[in-house]
């Protein structure tokens, strides 16, 4: 009850009829034995006998065995079918149940926690997704650098962001419940560092190309490791590279950089391509060139031969009938050297007095040609 002091620091002290800021007093507060008399007596009237059981204890013996029935029912619990149920005893773990109606004994003694064990969860490194303001039915990806930037093998930098689908092992859902806490946080943890890993051991070319199903096989292979050794309970089903890009900062220089491989690159298939056209044809016409030699040498050696044959049948000849061989040789010299000549015959001998001493066989033997032509 408040006090006021009547007469300054000198004054008495008497009860304030009042609040303790000087407020009107209210009305007083119920009767408290009141309250559990009235009580009392509906309890007896609810009672068998009307209550007259309960001051010799069997009616309380009734009510707490309809409070135990009531809690014992209180133990019956529904597992859905993609769920699967924890029981525990005194904070214990005692097994698990399957879909449907199962029992285990209720609170304070027992608990049961369900595990949504099917159903598939999503866990976004390096980038997440936000309402989007401007269209509440949108969403928009605002990219983590602190997550998504890994230094590759050749000292590279590439901005890494990738999915990881994963659900809870059906077959050890305790060791999801009871090993580890912050399961997500945990995942994310662990993908983020095996991803870096893997990127530190590849090159940025390869990366940004052919390795990326490659990359996303031996991060998924080295979470699940990961996690088995925490025995987390955590089955990993996939990991999704989203994009593998270098740092904006630098993207144009890394763009005119593959531009200008890609230019070597053509620039090389080119040359082979002419080497390969080039060297076939200056092989051949090598080879015809030798060819060629090769046969105007066994030509000309032929020849050869047969003229030194010739010239030893005519020497043997000569030794035979010299006078004869020395006319025959002329003859065949004059004919060699005269056939294909325009020639004139000219009759100087006293014989060939009266007798036309001009012949012209060339021009006689042309005429007849040029008159066939026409």
């Amino acid at each position: 009850m408040p006090w006021v002091n009547e007469g300054g620091n000198g004054g008495s002290w008497k009860p304030n009829p009042g609040g303790p800021w000087g407020q009107k007093p209210s009305s007083p507060p119920p009767d408290f034995e009141d309250f559990l008399r009235r009580t009392q007596d509906k309890i007896k009237q609810w009672l068998p006998g009307g209550g007259g059981g309960l001051v010799g204890g069997r009616g309380i013996l009734a009510l707490a065995l309809v409070g135990v029935i009531a809690w014992l029912l209180a133990g019956f619990y529904t597992v859905k079918p993609n769920e699967v149920g924890l029981n525990m005893i005194f904070g214990r773990y005692t097994g698990k149940t399957g879909p449907g109606l199962n029992y285990n004994l209720p609170y304070p003694i027992g608990a049961v926690e369900k595990l949504e064990v099917t159903d598939r969860k999503a866990t976004n490194i390096g980038f997440v997704m936000r309402q989007d303001l401007r269209s509440p039915n949108a969403a928009v990806q605002v990219d983590l650098p602190e997550e998504s930037l890994m230094l590759t093998g050749d000292e590279n930098i590439a901005d890494v962001k990738f999915v990881v689908i994963w659900q809870i092992d059906p077959v050890r859902p305790e060791d999801y419940a009871f090993n580890i806490a912050n399961q997500r946080e945990t995942v994310k943890a662990v993908a983020e560092s095996a991803m870096r890993e893997v990127i530190g051991r590849s090159q940025i070319q390869r990366i940004l190309t052919a390795e990326r199903q490659s990359i996303e096989s031996a991060v998924q292979e080295l979470i699940q490791k990961i996690l088995n050794g925490y025995k987390a309970g955590i089955l990993i089903l996939q990991v999704q590279l989203q994009s593998v890009d270098p740092p904006e900062q630098v993207i144009a220089a890394f763009k005119d950089v593959t531009a200008a491989q890609q230019d070597q690159n053509r620039l090389r298939n080119e040359a082979e391509a002419y080497a390969n056209r080039v060297v076939p044809e200056a092989r051949g016409k090598a080879a015809a060139i030798v060819q060629e030699a090769e046969g105007y040498r066994l030509q000309t050696v032929a020849e050869a031969t047969g003229q030194a044959s010739r010239f030893t049948q005519v020497y043997d000849q000569y030794k035979k009938a010299p006078d004869v061989t020395r006319q025959r040789i002329y003859l065949e010299t004059m004919e060699h050297v005269l056939t294909g000549m325009d020639k004139i015959i000219l009759d100087q001998g006293d014989r060939g007095q009266g007798v036309v001493p001009y012949l012209p066989l060339g021009a006689l033997t042309a005429r007849p040609a040029e008159g066939a032509r026409k």
